[in-house]
């Protein structure tokens, strides 16, 4: 037994020792395949980048396609740096280089195919591969299709947007191989835009059915010549471009009337305050303009306080221009406006004279040169909604911003007391403080709130223009011609009326100008009063 034992011990031992050795020799024998195979992928890359080595760009296109198509690790980088001209070789030498940095004399290098620094070149011991215009858009169009067979939906549907009028007959059988692999539906969608287009190039009239309605701009380019001609092909081409055209129009007014909605709301912003203090004290408040002025300034020295967070200073902004131009309304009622009650000649010439001296105040505290406030990035760029319509942010968010302070304004003139206070001293005041409302604190609140409002109104603007001292200038007109277009005193009013010649003017300037469009607006509004006194909304009782 125990003999049994020793020997099945020493077989066990052996074949352990054997499975040992067994392991050794496989992962040896697999260092050196991968050795051999690392060699094999140098030499193979090294003709990868030599066959681009030649003064004919032809050949240097179909070096590139060998590149896209071959399976080198390296081709993705080799191209994009090929195509931004800072792939080269040594002019004394084998080795190919990647320029990291070409803005000096001196350039830092990597070798190209294993991405190691090489120190320094310069032009003298660098030469880089030259390309023209042909051969950057066939690279641009073999980066993308290498693009669609990696990476997610969102890098691959990029990719498919830019093989739009790039796929050429080198590339074309690669794109729909990739095609009919896609799973997502919206990069399918890209592709098919992409070979119809190409189709389209290469005489196919059934392709012209896929670029029905498209609105990229590379379709309608690319369709134009084609429609020129006197052939099947080109009336049907006609035809899908008369329809694009169309569609075309239609989101060109989408985008005339958001642009004459958004400056209506500066408008309806910079008006809703001067139609409560007008209604309810029958003032002509010509420093109107420059509370404006001072709502934007406050949102300056707030982004100065607060460096690199341009969000928080224009959260704070909001009721600091608020708050700092009712402060200088109350201010301006107090001592000025309460001693010229029922003399609307003198508050129009006392008011003007206010407008000066705040401008000339801003002037000598400020400058007088212009101060730009930065915008926070959610408030950059613009909405991309497709290739025809794009919402810029700033105007959009203007737009809401417009909209939620005439809400609260509506809401406060509703549900308060002030708001009740205020109906009833617009309406008769005489009768109002018979009921024991006290009109000279309604009145003080009253310019207040409308100054603040006008505060508001410059924090708005700040956003999409500088702040500077004449800011409030090329509002105050406007303001008044939507007060009595909309109706004194009304909101509702107000708000249609602002809305209304933002609108018009900005369909009108396109076609006679911006000076020819405000002239034709205001001799508009003027017939409008001939035949309606009282604006769109007529205000209910008596101002007095």
């Amino acid at each position: 037994m125990t003999k049994i034992q020793h020997s099945t011990g020493r077989f066990l031992t052996r074949l352990l020792m054997h499975s040992v050795l067994l392991c050794l020799l496989m992962a040896w024998g697999l260092s050196v395949s991968q050795t051999a195979a690392a060699a094999v992928s140098d030499a193979q890359s090294r003709a990868l980048l030599e066959a681009l080595d030649t003064r004919s760009f032809q050949a240097k296109g179909d070096a590139a396609q060998a590149i896209a198509e071959s399976d080198a690790e390296q081709k993705t980088r080799w191209l994009q740096a090929l195509l931004d001209g800072r792939l080269g070789k040594e002019r004394r030498g084998e080795r190919f280089y990647i320029v990291t940095d070409d803005s000096g004399r001196e350039w830092p290098i990597i070798d190209a195919i294993t991405f190691e620094d090489a120190g320094t070149g310069t032009r003298r011991t660098v030469e880089v591969f030259k390309i023209n215009n042909d051969l950057r858009t066939r690279i641009q169009g073999l980066l993308a299709s290498l693009s669609l067979s990696a990476g997610n939906e969102t890098s691959r549907l990029a990719a498919a947007e830019r093989l739009v009028g790039e796929v050429t007959a080198d590339n074309a059988d690669s794109v729909r191989a990739m095609r009919d692999d896609e799973e997502s539906q919206s990069v399918r969608g890209q592709l098919d835009v992409a070979l119809a287009l190409y189709d389209v190039q290469q005489g196919d009239i059934d392709a012209l059915e896929t670029l029905r309605g498209n609105l990229d701009t590379r379709v309608r380019n690319t369709l134009t010549p084609i429609a020129a001609g006197d052939s099947e092909l080109a009336a049907e081409a006609q035809s899908v471009l008369g329809g694009i055209e169309s569609k075309r129009a239609w989101y060109d007014r989408a985008q005339t009337l958001f642009f004459g909605l958004s400056a209506g709301s500066i408008l309806v912003l910079a008006a809703i305050g001067l139609a409560i203090t007008f209604g309810v004290m029958g003032v002509i408040n010509m420093a109107h303009g420059e509370l404006i002025m001072i709502g934007a300034y406050t949102t300056w020295m707030i982004q100065q306080a607060l460096p690199g967070q341009p969000g928080l200073a224009l959260a704070l902004a909001i009721p600091g221009g608020f708050l700092v131009a009712g402060a200088f309304g109350v201010v301006i009622e107090r001592t000025v406006i309460r001693f010229l009650k029922g003399r609307p000649l003198e508050t129009l010439l006392a008011t003007f004279g206010l407008s000066l001296i705040l401008q000339q105040l801003v002037r000598s505290v400020f400058s007088p040169l212009n101060r730009r406030v930065t915008s926070p990035d959610w408030l950059q760029g613009a909405w991309q909604i497709n290739e025809a319509l794009s919402l810029t942010l700033n105007r959009l968010a203007v737009l809401l911003f417009c909209l939620v302070v005439f809400a609260g304004l509506w809401a406060l003139m509703r549900y308060t007391r002030l708001g009740l206070e205020v109906r009833a001293v617009t309406q008769n005041r005489a009768m109002a403080r018979a009921m024991g409302v006290r009109a000279t604190r309604v009145d003080m609140l009253t310019f207040g709130l409308g100054a603040g409002v006008a505060g508001l109104a410059g924090v708005a603007l700040s956003q999409l223009t500088n702040v500077g001292p004449n800011l409030g200038q090329g509002y105050i007109v406007d303001s008044f011609l939507v007060v009595v277009f909309g109706g004194v005193g009304n909101l509702w009013g107000t708000l249609v009326a602002g809305m209304s010649l933002g609108v018009i003017n900005q369909v009108l300037q396109p076609w006679v100008g911006a000076v020819l469009a405000k002239i034709i607006v205001l001799v508009g509004v003027i017939l409008f009063i001939q035949k309606r006194p009282q604006g769109i909304f007529a205000p209910k009782g008596r101002t007095s």
